[in-house]
């Protein structure tokens, strides 16, 4: 099973969504921002790591949100939703097709990682990226 974190990150009140590029596993679907906890690595430490090279930012990790067992064909994954901001940066597409900001009103509209869709309904529920700052 891999250890895996993702970024929910919040700007202007809605959530940075990244599209898989076509050549990858689950390419062209979307998903947050993150990816493996390398050996050695702490979560929080990781996610830092995966968004500066994901994305060129540097982001401020907050509390966990959620954390989901999902089993793909090609692989079984632990994966640990945080909360996070920008600190540095704009986001770029370095690994990704296509980025967005989205309410979860929006969510429906957009086809995602298995993974990603087992937290939508729970993150459509939580408030706290809802407030403007």
């Amino acid at each position: 099973m891999s250890d895996v974190v993702a970024a929910l990150i919040v700007e202007q009140g809605k959530l940075l969504i990244c599209r898989r590029p076509p050549h990858k596993a689950r390419g062209g679907l979307w998903e947050f921002a993150g990816g493996k906890v390398e050996a050695g690595e702490d979560k929080r430490t990781a996610l830092c790591r995966e968004c500066r090279e994901e994305l060129g930012i540097e982001i401020a990790v907050g509390s966990p949100f959620a954390e989901v067992t999902h089993a793909y064909p090609d692989l079984t994954l632990h994966l640990t939703f945080f909360w996070a901001k920008i600190a540095a940066g704009t986001p770029c597409k370095r690994e990704h097709t296509e980025l967005r900001l989205v309410s979860p009103s929006e969510f429906d509209g957009y086809a995602f990682c298995p993974a990603d869709r087992d937290i939508l309904e729970k993150l459509k529920t939580a408030a706290p990226f809802l407030r403007k700052e």
